[in-house]
């Protein structure tokens, strides 16, 4: 017997089971443009998808909204939110995948209690950090909060402790999660500190950061 030919064999088998041809492991949705979404299949350069346009993973895209896409994803209809995965290996769990933008930074679109806020991962940051404009935009009444002083890089300032009632980006959702509210309206971007990112199973590859929400 060629036991050699045999174990190439029970390898081959394997790989089939795993990654059956046509069909695609995992994709992610990182941008749309009008009717089109840009993805990443299974790891590779991203790409843009048509209504109707099926790739060779057996992808299709179904339709665009505004800040996520549908898809037929291995003969079954995918919602992804705008940088969330699906991944056959693991279709349940809560994970999105982020890209890094040019300079390095990792943003993607979000909401804090329903409205729709941009982010910026700073795992430098404590807490969730929002600029005293955007909490008024989404109706915060930080006043109310604890007044303190934190250091920044920026210098000292002062901000105010508020809890929110919920932190979502792509499919993941965590409730009651500790922030602050600066007076520094220069930050631009909302700061996805650590009182989110605790919460997460982080793996950083490259340019691409997956977040897979632990409790």
């Amino acid at each position: 017997m060629d036991y050699g030919k045999y174990i190439r064999a029970l390898g081959s088998a394997a790989l089939a089971l795993v990654a059956p041809p046509g069909f695609a492991a995992e994709v992610t949705l990182v941008g749309l443009i009008g009717a089109k979404a840009i993805v990443v299949i299974d790891g590779g350069a991203p790409r843009a998808l048509a209504p109707g346009q099926k790739t060779a993973e057996g992808v299709v895209l179904l339709g665009t909204e505004k800040d996520g896409a549908s898809f037929d994803i291995d003969g079954k209809k995918r919602t992804l939110r705008m940088g969330q995965a699906y991944s056959a290996a693991s279709p349940g769990k809560q994970s999105v995948t982020l890209n890094a933008d040019t300079r390095g930074h990792f943003v993607t679109m979000g909401s804090i209690n329903g409205g729709s806020v941009r982010f910026l991962v700073d795992t430098g940051a404590t807490f969730v950090t929002l600029p005293a404009a955007e909490a008024k935009r989404l109706g915060i009444n930080y006043l109310q909060g604890q007044r303190n002083r934190m250091q920044t890089a920026n210098g000292v300032t002062i901000v105010h402790a508020v809890k929110l009632d919920s932190v979502r980006i792509g499919d993941i959702e965590i409730n009651n999660v500790d922030a602050v509210v600066s007076g520094n309206d220069a930050m631009g971007a909302v700061l996805l500190g650590m009182s989110f990112l605790n919460r997460m199973e982080m793996k950083r590859d490259g340019q691409s950061m997956a977040l897979t929400k632990r409790y």
